[in-house]
């Protein structure tokens, strides 16, 4: 039987003759014996099995012991995590009373022998012993991997993009392979987010050429198959770098397809992985690559509606603005974070017959839904400013239109018509952050101008009249700036208005600084304007 060919017996005996007896019998039957002759042999003998990972799968304990009973070495044995799974069985020539057999079970022993028994019965007393705990092991390792999977399931879920997703996702490979693993997750047009666990060794990640070729593996593998396919890459059509920079062992792959079919996701080990890998370990694998599928398609489509907000973004804000009459204006925009959604913000410099009209204003909203409302408002306040640049009157038409054709749409906006010749400025502010106005001696004081979000269909209020002089520069920003999670507005405000009144003179320079001090890692876009008149 194959408990009998691969079983190790720790024979614990004081009397010589009886140790050898049961030695004799054991080893006939196929199983590896290790004979001690006392508890503290015993323990001596396990510590350094422990060490080395070789424990015995069975332990036969004489009950009358010198130093210490068979029972409270077993006792002893059963209290401390790594030797509580070891199989005991006592056996006695002396007690042999139904007391002694109850005690042996009490201590944690498994089974109990009188002897001299016939080489049949301890032979089969063994075999159960190493039966019963290898199906308890095996039964933990279940659960215990079940575990790792469920874990590993729910950070996958978490993901917030599919670089996370790839991180979490090798995480749990590796925890369920015991070994380095690498996890792919390749877009519709062939864009490779990566994670992995590697060897203490690895450092760095593989260059393009190594990324490109593992690309265009997974999509041949995934365009021949569609549920989880599991092949083994010979060495030399696999990259190194992924699991360790040298690595030039197979790579066993698991490859699946998302619902929609055009994305795909590949966890890969090595196939020659750890002793601890198993068959059923391998299974999980293939469960948490469907898992890590099914939640990498939302987010592939979050990221293809991201880059197509900010190219929307990008290609209505341009960089640089056209020479305005009488003024120096500059403009600043910063999208979110990569892992972020992309907002509605917006800025506008426009010469009209009155003056130039500036606007800086942030539709509510994330994505793609909130940049196309954006241009639909950048471009209307392009076309009325020709007719009637008054902001009020501006403010008014911008709030019918969005409660025209999108009644589900809100925004704020800050509108300041400028002359530049006079410095005479009339502000218009719809539920925005109201404008800076910064002195070149150092102070800088927030315009007192306010007003309704526009999508409410609410009256208007008489724009705020300032007058600029040559040395004041006109600040227009959107809360991306400065909103913080757990820091009250009033006090990022403030800090925003110290910074600005410190900051050096010339509106480029005011724009860079406030983004080195404020505009790192934002969580929503920043779009910055600031004029002065030249």
């Amino acid at each position: 039987m194959a408990e009998q060919e691969d079983s190790t017996v720790l024979v614990v005996d004081d009397a010589a003759a009886s140790r050898y007896a049961m030695g004799a019998v054991l080893s006939r039957a196929g199983h590896r014996v290790v004979p001690v002759a006392s508890a503290g042999e015993a323990l001596v003998e396990l510590d350094v099995r422990l060490r080395t990972g070789a424990l015995p799968d069975v332990a036969l304990v004489d009950v009358g012991l010198p130093d210490m009973s068979g029972f409270e070495l077993c006792r002893r044995l059963k209290a401390v995590p790594p030797t509580a799974a070891l199989p005991v069985v006592h056996f006695s020539a002396a007690s042999v009373a139904p007391s002694d057999r109850c005690r042996g079970l009490d201590a944690g022993g498994e089974a109990y022998l009188t002897v001299p028994a016939e080489p049949e019965e301890i032979q089969a007393v063994v075999r159960a012993a190493v039966r019963g705990a290898r199906m308890l092991s095996d039964a933990e390792a279940v659960a215990r991997h079940l575990t790792l999977l469920s874990e590993t399931i729910v950070s996958v879920q978490a993901a917030r993009c599919p670089r996370e997703l790839a991180d979490a996702a090798a995480e749990g490979t590796s925890r369920l392979s015991g070994g380095p693993a690498a996890v792919f997750v390749v877009g519709d047009s062939g864009e490779l987010y990566c994670g992995t666990r590697r060897g203490r060794a690895a450092t760095g990640l593989p260059d393009i050429a190594a990324r490109e070729t593992v690309v265009r593996l997974i999509r041949g593998i995934a365009a021949r198959t569609g549920g989880p396919h599991v092949t083994v890459v010979p060495a030399p059509l696999w990259p190194p770098g992924f699991f360790h920079p040298r690595s030039t062992a197979d790579v066993r792959l698991v490859v699946t397809r998302t619902q929609g079919g055009k994305a795909a996701v590949c966890l890969a080990t090595p196939a020659h992985g750890p002793r601890s890998r198993t068959p059923r370990a391998d299974t999980l694998v293939a469960r948490l690559a469907q898992a890590t599928a099914l939640a990498a398609e939302p987010l592939l489509l979050y990221q293809a509606e991201r880059h197509l907000a900010l190219t929307l973004q990008n290609s209505f804000l341009p960089r640089r603005l056209p020479e305005l009459p009488g003024v120096d204006v500059v403009v600043r925009y910063v999208p979110a974070s990569r892992d972020t959604e992309i907002g509605g913000d917006f800025y506008a410099a426009l010469r009209t017959s009155h003056g130039v009209l500036t606007a800086v204003g942030d539709v509510v909203g994330h994505s793609l839904d909130a940049a196309t409302v954006m241009v639909e408002i950048r471009h209307a306040l392009r076309a009325y400013c020709v007719e009637e640049p008054d902001p009020r009157a501006l403010a008014r038409r911008l709030d019918r239109m969005l409660q025209q054709y999108h009644p589900d749409s809100t925004a704020t906006v800050c509108l300041a018509l400028v002359d530049p010749a006079t410095g005479h400025t009339r502000i218009a502010n719809a539920g925005h952050i109201p404008p800076l106005v910064i002195s070149d001696q150092g102070g800088a004081e927030y315009v007192e101008a306010a007003g309704p979000l526009l999508g409410l269909g609410l009256d208007r209020p008489a724009p705020t009249e300032i007058v600029l002089k040559p040395t004041d520069r006109l600040l227009m920003v959107t809360d991306g700036l400065v909103e913080s999670r757990g820091t009250d507005l009033a006090v990022s405000l403030d800090q925003l208005r110290t910074a600005a009144a410190e900051a050096p003179h010339g509106p480029a320079a005011l724009c860079d600084t406030l983004l080195d001090c404020f505009g790192r890692d934002r969580e929503d876009d920043i779009a910055l304007l600031a004029l002065r008149l030249g």
